[in-house]
């Protein structure tokens, strides 16, 4: 299967927005979001990604059917951070979402950290697995629970080797 990366241009920001609520529809369960009297959820950082230039959004595809989504922003540290990472059910556990990360991880070397809510059984199994992998060394992991964060999760931080593109 071919995936691919491809940076959401502006335009199709309301493609992007349909996707996060189906990501929000999944963490709903997790994290207990709830509808606004609309009926969608509310994802507050959307604009941030067309405004910003430290902030990435891609769309993934497989073999060109929309699959999902990732973004990523640059903390003022220089690490680079996945701030939401999201493969539809229909295309999960066929390797494509470890292909999507992969290549998102490539485009920008150096420091990473991402983190993961302990709740998230499968993002608990795939991003150490992930990680691991792509690491140039050790992925440091931190547990953290509240009240430092706000649900108890996990976060790990990796270095990234510069890769011929």
């Amino acid at each position: 299967m071919n995936v691919e990366l491809d940076p959401v241009a502006e335009q199709r920001k309301p493609v992007l927005a349909n996707l996060i609520q189906l990501y929000c529809y999944d963490f709903s369960e997790i994290r207990g979001y709830d509808l606004t009297a609309h009926g969608i959820f509310v994802y507050r950082y959307l604009d941030h990604y067309f405004v910003e230039g430290a902030r990435e959004a891609c769309f993934i595809t497989a073999d060109g059917a929309l699959a999902g989504f990732t973004m990523t922003r640059r903390l003022d540290d220089g690490t680079r951070e996945v701030s939401e990472f999201f493969v539809v059910r229909r295309h999960r556990h066929h390797g494509i979402g470890q292909d999507a990360a992969y290549q998102m991880f490539r485009r920008h070397s150096g420091p990473w950290q991402l983190a993961f809510d302990h709740a998230n059984h499968p993002a608990a199994r795939f991003w150490p697995r992930v990680t691991a992998s792509i690491a140039d060394g050790v992925v440091q992991r931190t547990d953290r629970y509240p009240p430092d964060v706000a649900y108890p999760g996990t976060l790990l931080r990796l270095q990234v080797r510069e890769t011929e593109r």
